[in-house]
């Protein structure tokens, strides 16, 4: 079944749309990550320095882990399980819980200060003016908070937004249907083999496969992308914008 779907999209319908990944797709995820957490920590140094004394990595871990196996509801949804992450990490070392809100906020607030690859914004302008771009990300990024990006977006959908994550079939169907167009006539753009070029493929979307030479290899797609590429400029080259 998969292979005929695959097949199916060498047809390259007329495109109408355009669907878009963001962490390590247009900025790198582990920089921004580690500086978020490192501001977080500071702050909690300051507000509930136990916490900090009792919790190293590996605790702070398994307290997440724990989070995720209590809360498979939330698995969509990584600032819940963040912020309780935190809650019980304060709680365990005898810090008030209600400190947790204000740490997830510090450690919101510069998540979304992040770098953007150089290519970004250029070649957003060029896709943008061309066909109606709708982000679609499992993580908590907000494209309206980094300056110069949100007027490039029709849209923005998340998977806290939609109950699911990627590679579901749904949450790529909401995004087309954000964006006006049929999933056949509609590009996803994403760094990740499995969430974003196979789940694309299997929704009947179009995919543009974006291997960065700055991130690690995480492997390939089991489908065939109708685009690889090395960076968002040369997929907008690609197209012809």
């Amino acid at each position: 079944m998969a292979a005929r779907r695959i097949a199916y999209h060498r047809q390259m319908m007329h495109l109408q749309a355009i669907t878009l990944d963001l962490d390590d797709t247009l900025w790198p995820m582990a920089p921004t990550l580690r500086r978020a957490e490192a501001l977080m920590q500071d702050w909690l140094c300051q507000h509930a320095p136990a916490t900090v004394a009792a919790h190293d990595k590996p605790a702070w871990l398994a307290i997440r882990r724990a989070v995720v196996a209590d809360r498979p509801d939330w698995a969509h949804d990584l600032s819940a399980l963040r912020r309780e992450t935190i809650r019980r990490a304060l709680l365990a070392a005898g810090d008030d819980p209600a400190l947790a809100a204000p740490a997830f906020e510090v450690f919101f607030d510069a998540r979304q200060q992040v770098q953007l690859f150089d290519d970004v914004l250029p070649a957003l302008a060029r896709l943008s003016a061309r066909w109606p771009v709708v982000a679609l990300t499992n993580g908590n990024a907000d494209v309206h908070r980094v300056p110069g990006l949100g007027q490039h977006f029709h849209a923005a959908l998340s998977a806290r937004d939609l109950g699911l994550a990627k590679p579901a079939a749904a949450v790529f169907a909401a995004a087309c249907q954000r964006a006006g167009a049929p999933p056949a006539a509609t590009l996803h753009i994403g760094d990740d083999p499995a969430l974003d070029v196979d789940g694309a493929l299997a929704a009947g979307l179009q995919a543009a496969w974006v291997r960065r030479p700055e991130l690690p290899d995480i492997g390939a797609p089991a489908g065939q992308a109708q685009h690889v590429v090395a960076s968002l400029m040369e997929l907008a080259d690609r197209l012809g914008v």
